[in-house]
């Protein structure tokens, strides 16, 4: 049988939410009011399959350029490339210099 390559492939541990985390997560992640120019760190939700970045995004660190609908356009550096994403506000937490 021919190997999987979806959307999702290789996510086994990376798509995982620990024990305690299992379920929704709560309303405050969707309601946050995020401003373009705002850097962001993207990490995915698993319990959301809508507006899910690609796995290679996961864990990096962005800059929101425009919001579309209910998602946020986030530029995102690849290697010299700047990337644009669209993502859901599940999938973004606000990022914390220090």
């Amino acid at each position: 049988m021919k190997k999987s390559k979806g959307y999702r492939a290789k996510t086994r541990s990376l798509l995982r939410k620990k024990p305690r985390d299992r379920g929704k997560s709560g309303l405050s992640k969707i309601l946050y009011d995020y401003k373009i120019g705002d850097k962001v760190a993207i990490k995915t939700d698993p319990s959301v399959h809508k507006g899910i970045p690609h796995r290679r995004y996961h864990g990096k660190i962005g800059i929101i350029t425009d919001k579309r609908g209910k998602s946020y356009v986030i530029s995102v550096k690849q290697g010299n490339a700047a990337k644009e994403i669209t993502v859901r506000p599940e999938h973004i937490n606000p990022h914390q210099e220090g």
